[in-house]
């Protein structure tokens, strides 16, 4: 044999080297023996020594599959939910046939499916509020197959967060999900997001599990459906979400909750590995003010904010304090219009949404530190928040169909109208919904009367009331005008 050619095939690694490596890269230990080659013996010596390796291999190979996603997985799947969710909804007929079988107005059921996990062992489970929006049954199920009724204990629509108890059967001892931090998030590390997507199209209760990496923290979302208002400050990663995984957990590699699922961007409606979830110390902020108060307490200093004067490149990255309430916190902490905002509790402040995003998560009563740019000197204002001003105002019954509230200055800063006076609809009847009103609208004449305050709003509709009137509501929604008639009858 020509020597280049036996230089060649010395270089060639062998089937048994090449196993000696498969077995080193798995971790499996080396065990060191005199091999011969010659007739049975060798072959003999070389089985004895598979057979020796062989368990050791398995056990190396069996621990790798073990990784740190598998791990997280075990230990919070036990506690990820399915719920299904049973909806009632108005029908209007779109046609003469659809009028003939549904009459001038009928409604229909719905269903609707997400996805949650238990925060506590006596049946509390937190979800997204848009997966609960509007339901008239909630069943819950486990990811063991266990079905129970559950109520909604309350919810957040500015958060999207909700709360769920389940009732029926008495639940006990369930598993509580593991949670962790989302303030010290880094990205680029582990995470798993755990729920049922697609669970219309599965009859399995157990939750599946999609692996990725936090891809961005801090991530501020405008909805381009028009569906719902903004997501602030959310957690981005590209484990895969799809329909159905609202509510279910983020996991990092600890096996900790760090977010709740809630939104995708998709022009498919299917995950394309731009998922978010809202952070866990905000979501269970949100779970325990639910739980403690049935409600939220909105923090409010009274100042609104523009964005600064653009740059060279006609953008602008900096906010401006546009202006400030009277008798509002912002005033009394010595905040001016014409601040250039820096950061807001030692966060960068950026857009108009960083603004918003930092006072999310403020509480009522708990000071914040602004850093604000005045007149060419960077100062540092401490500003004790308060409640919304409409949460404070006095509300004014107008029978069972309204609640006013009377439009202030404060009020309209917070509430964003334009109307200077006027009565407010903070709640209303669903006989009133149907005639076009909302809350948030504000009324301003009835019946060409001009209307100042709650008070005078709800005494011409106590006056009118039982006289089979017709009355005319004149209203502000949002900056635009409307009327709406409808008759007071006996």
């Amino acid at each position: 044999m020509p020597e280049g050619r036996r230089q060649r095939r010395a270089g060639r690694a062998s089937p048994g080297a090449l196993a000696l490596l498969a077995l080193l890269a798995a971790g499996a230990p080396l065990v060191w023996s005199t091999l011969h080659r010659t007739g049975a013996a060798g072959g003999a010596l070389a089985n004895a020594q598979a057979r020796t390796t062989t368990p050791a291999v398995q056990e190396a190979v069996t621990e790798s599959r073990r990784t740190a996603i598998v791990r997280a997985a075990e230990r919070v799947a036990p506690s990820v939910v399915s719920i299904h969710v049973t909806r009632r909804e108005m029908v209007r007929p779109r046609t003469l046939f659809e009028e003939f079988f549904l009459g001038p107005g009928g409604s229909r059921e719905s269903q609707g499916l997400g996805s949650g996990f238990i925060i506590e062992a006596n049946g509390l489970v937190l979800t997204n509020e848009h997966v609960i929006r509007g339901a008239s049954e909630v069943i819950v199920t486990l990811a063991d197959g266990r079905d129970f009724r559950a109520e909604v204990a309350g919810h957040d629509d500015v958060t999207d967060i909700a709360l769920l108890r389940l009732v029926e059967p008495r639940p006990a001892n369930l598993p509580a999900a593991p949670l962790g931090r989302s303030d010290d998030l880094v990205t680029g590390e582990w995470v798993v997001a755990i729920g049922n997507p697609f669970g219309y199209l599965l009859s399995n209760p157990e939750p599946t599990v999609t692996a990725g990496v936090v891809s961005g923290v801090g991530r501020n979302i405008i909805p381009g459906d028009g569906s719902r208002g903004y997501y602030l400050d959310m957690i981005q990663t590209d484990a895969s979400i799809n329909p159905g995984n609202s509510g279910g957990a983020l996991v990092n590699a600890l096996g900790e909750v760090v977010g709740v699922n809630s939104s995708i961007i998709s022009e498919t409606g299917g995950s394309v590995g731009l998922g978010f979830a809202i952070p866990i110390d905000r979501a269970m902020r949100i779970a325990d003010a639910l739980r403690r108060e049935g409600r939220v307490r909105r923090a409010w200093i009274g100042a609104e904010v523009r964005p600064a004067a653009p740059n060279a490149m006609g953008r602008s990255q900096r906010v401006e304090i546009a202006s400030v309430v009277a008798g509002s916190p912002a005033q009394r902490a010595g905040l001016r219009a014409g601040a250039i905002v820096e950061a807001v509790a030692g966060r960068a402040v950026r857009s108009l949404l960083d603004w918003e995003a930092r006072w999310l998560d403020s509480r009522v009563g708990e000071p914040m530190e602004v850093t604000a740019t005045v007149a060419g000197a960077r100062r540092t204002f401490r500003i004790l928040p308060q409640d919304l001003p409409s949460i404070t105002a006095e509300r004014v019954n107008a029978g069972s169909d309204f609640t006013f509230i009377t439009l202030t200055p404060a009020i309209r800063a917070e509430r964003n109208v334009g109307s200077s006076d006027g009565a407010l609809i903070v709640s209303l009847s669903d006989a009133a919904r149907n005639l076009g009103l909302r809350e948030n609208d504000v009324v301003s004449e009835i019946n060409r009367r001009q209307i100042r305050t709650a008070q005078e709003a709800a005494s011409i509709l106590r006056q009118l009331s039982g006289t089979n009137s017709v009355v005319r509501m004149s209203f502000e929604r949002q900056g635009e005008y409307g009327s709406v008639s409808f008759r007071i009858g006996r």
